[in-house]
Order: C-alpha cells, then sequence, then structure tokens
C-alpha cells in the first residue's frame, strides 16, 4: 500500500493531480476539496489509497489520513467502489459521514451521486459498528445546514459563497422540519449560478 506520497505538484486538473516523487509523476485521483488545496510548482503531500483492479492500479488522493481511512472503510459496503466512495469523501467531512452512517441518515446518504435508498440502507447496514466513535454529533434539524455546505465546498465553492448560498435557501425551510437535502442542494446551486 502507498499511504502518501510527498513531492512537487507537476499538474492540477479538475479530477487529479500529477505529483512528482523521485522524478516520477504519479496520476492521483483526488476529490475537489484536496485539489483545491493543491498548487503547480510548490511541495504537498497527498495521503493516498492504492486501488487494484484486473486491468489498473489508481492512485486516489486526500488532504487528510481520516479522508483517506474513511475513503477506504466505505469501499468495504457491498456496491461501494472508489468512485461512489470519492464521492462520499467530496460531499462530507469525514466525522459528518460517520455520524450519517452511524445514525441511518438517509437521506444525507442519498444527496451523495451515485447512492439510492438501498444503497444506503445497506451501506448503514453493513458500517454502522464498523465507523468507530461519533465525535460530534449535529442536531437533526439543523443537519441539513453542514450537508449542503460541505457538498457545496466539495463541489469548489468557496466558504463565503456556500455560507451565502445556504442562507438564501434556509428561508424556505420550516423550523424542526426535515428537508429534502438534495433540492436544497440544488437551490443553492441555482442561487450561485445567478451570482
Amino acid at each position: 500500500m502507498i499511504s502518501y506520497l510527498r513531492g512537487k505538484i507537476a499538474a492540477v486538473t479538475l479530477t487529479y493531480a500529477v505529483v512528482e516523487v523521485g522524478g516520477v509523476g504519479m496520476q492521483v485521483f483526488c476529490p475537489p476539496n484536496t485539489l483545491a488545496t493543491l498548487r503547480t510548482g510548490s511541495e504537498a503531500q497527498v495521503f493516498s489509497s492504492l486501488v487494484v483492479r484486473e486491468d489498473s492500479l489508481t492512485l486516489y488522493g486526500f488532504a487528510t489520513a481520516d479522508e483517506r481511512d474513511m475513503f477506504e472503510l466505505v469501499q468495504t459496503a457491498s456496491g461501494v467502489g472508489p468512485k461512489v466512495a470519492q464521492a462520499m469523501i467530496a460531499v462530507f467531512a469525514p466525522d459528518r459521514l460517520r455520524s450519517s452512517i452511524a445514525h441511518g441518515d438517509l437521506a444525507a446518504l442519498t444527496a451523495v451521486p451515485g447512492i439510492g435508498r438501498k444503497g444506503a440502507e445497506r451501506i448503514v447496514l453493513e458500517l454502522k459498528d464498523k465507523v468507530g466513535p461519533v465525535s460530534s454529533l449535529v442536531a437533526p434539524a439543523q443537519a441539513w445546514r453542514d450537508q449542503v455546505h460541505e457538498a457545496l465546498l466539495g463541489l469548489g465553492w468557496p466558504a463565503r459563497d456556500a455560507d451565502r448560498a445556504v442562507e438564501s435557501v434556509a428561508a424556505s425551510v420550516e423550523p424542526g422540519a426535515t428537508p429534502d437535502i438534495s433540492a436544497l442542494l440544488r437551490d443553492a446551486l441555482r442561487t450561485l449560478s445567478k451570482t
């Protein structure tokens, strides 16, 4: 296993970065929030996970070891491959993902592209006892704010714009209601596209 790469960033694209390690350019597929921290020509450390398939060896990279560990853990659930696992890390911070799985928050998990209701139920069933301690519990009524905010950050929006978009859609949520996260995310993206 390749635990991390440290070296000069040779290139950054929309889906991957190239890290030069010992004269070799290693292509590392990263979520948008990790790619946003990398600058061409600068030194960086990327925590990585090597996914071995019959026809390929693919490196996935993350900003923190915790993100990498969650990426590897969620792939142990049936039907979750590296692309869906990477999408989960792009949408949720590791603590929020742990909380969603531990508390069976299907609405949050189905907000991840590629995960339907049955897939979310399977993930909760198979991983609920494996995610470890949940460090911070979010009140369910306010959880949607964090989910939408993290999803916007994962899609590459600056924190200030994400904050503004979350506040703009908050008016449509009734107090104490459990809103549809996907619909709120779409509304937030519409708000951001108008500015």
